[in-house]
């Protein structure tokens, strides 16, 4: 006898990697939210923490386009289960850490398999949404990295606080990802495969996706061919200069608040709220786009324009330069993050766009390999920029060039709306 549908499948799906992605950034979090009690305790620069970064960003930069390569080799569901395993125990391993040394080799582990989880995503969605639903599924999930950078700071000071040792807390953050397997494992499968997905709705999904369709595994030439389309590169190098705006927040806010002469503890009440306005954004940006779908646009003029409109928004970053009062400093800090995650939502439903769905991952890892250099390249500039003049002004000024810079590169080579034929 086969078991009952379950009613809205799909939204569960989305369900599980939001909470994927809530639990990858709370472990990535974790040090940057002790990072003020650490460098006191071990004495470290920002340039000494910024390796700290670095050392994830490397292992994340090379490892977006490996496991993206794995995950369409390996399907989402075994891809997933595998990665996440591995992150988790990433994770509660750094509480071994000594010495900055220690830190870099766990975090490095860390960034090795945190990787996977935006390829593996975007592949589920492509796999489980109809275009007009999919700006909103990339929304759900990516909104989980905003929720994640949202809650660590809360729970990690308590945790902290409540055990006087920064070593249980890596145990228990990391834990969560080993709760999360439990339910991927029990509910996840292809659509084509899946026993509690309803003819109705499997109907929605199939007939819902205009982009083609290919159950075959990916061969190295199909990868290799995905190179010599700009497209990629478009989606690439816009990326590549919007995620080091990203992770200017979520990695150095701490540490700004606290140059800036903020008790970490006194700011805890704001310090959520630009990561809430991202998480705001990303809802801002698939919906809208869905909303110019509905109303007959083509998928991809409707996500260019999304992006169009929501960009300038980003440059409040620049304004923080002149501010000095708190609640002024949260609320440009928030419109920042509210349209850069309006922007990240499409640059992340492109791949599920444009490709088919063997090479969603691969191009969504090749991305995230980009992203990772230039985060790397930027993490290290900040440390050293930040130790010379004891101040981020800089930063947030060269920070305001990314969006202006990724509207041009997006506009000349994002073009077509299929980028792999069959």
């Amino acid at each position: 006898m086969s078991p009952n549908p379950i009613s809205h499948l799909r939204w569960w799906i989305g369900g599980l990697l939001f909470a994927s992605t809530v639990i990858n950034y709370i472990d990535r979090q974790t040090l940057n939210v002790l990072a003020p009690f650490l460098k006191e305790q071990y004495h470290w620069t920002n340039t000494d923490f910024a390796t700290l970064v670095i050392a994830f960003r490397i292992a994340y930069a090379v490892m977006q386009t490996v496991s993206g390569r794995l995950l369409d080799w390996l399907g989402t569901r075994r891809g997933m289960l595998l990665t996440v395993s591995w992150y988790s125990a990433a994770a509660m391993l750094t509480s071994l850490a000594n010495g900055l040394w220690g830190f870099r080799f766990f975090r490095f582990l860390l960034g090795c398999w945190e990787a996977a989880n935006w390829p593996g995503a975007a592949k589920a969605v492509g796999e489980w949404f109809p275009d007009r639903e999919r700006g909103w599924a990339v929304a759900m999930f990516d909104s989980g990295s905003a929720i994640g950078a949202a809650v660590a700071p809360a729970l990690v000071v308590w945790l902290h606080h409540h055990f006087g040792s920064w070593r249980p807390v890596f145990l228990l953050t990391g834990l969560l990802g080993w709760i999360w397997l439990l339910a991927w494992h029990r509910l996840y499968q292809s659509p084509a495969q899946h026993p509690r997905l309803s003819a109705e709705e499997r109907r929605l999904i199939e007939q819902g996706q205009s982009r083609p369709q290919n159950g075959r595994r990916p061969t190295w030439h199909d990868w290799t061919r995905l190179l010599t389309v700009p497209q990629t590169w478009g989606i690439v190098m816009v990326r590549a200069l919007l995620d080091p705006y990203w992770f200017l927040m979520s990695d150095w806010f701490a540490i700004y608040l606290v140059n800036k002469g903020f008790r970490l503890e006194d700011t805890l009440t704001g310090f959520w709220l630009p990561f809430l306005a991202a998480d705001l954004g990303n809802f801002f940006g698939g919906g809208l786009s869905s909303w110019f779908i509905r109303r007959g646009r083509p998928v991809m003029q409707a996500r260019k324009l999304t992006f169009l409109l929501c960009a300038p928004g980003m440059l409040a970053m620049g304004v923080v330069t002149m501010l000095d009062n708190f609640a002024a400093l949260i609320a440009c800090f928030g419109l920042a993050m509210f349209c850069y995650a309006a922007c990240a939502t499409i640059y992340l439903v492109l791949p599920s766009d444009l490709f088919p769905n063997r090479a969603v991952a691969s191009v969504s890892g090749l991305s995230g390999t980009g992203a990772g250099i230039g985060t790397i390249v930027s993490t290290y500039t900040i440390g050293r920029v930040t130790d010379l003049t004891n101040s981020f002004t800089l930063v947030f000024l060269g920070a305001s060039l990314a969006p202006v810079l990724s509207v041009i590169l997006l506009l000349a080579l994002v073009r077509r709306p299929v980028a792999v034929r069959e």
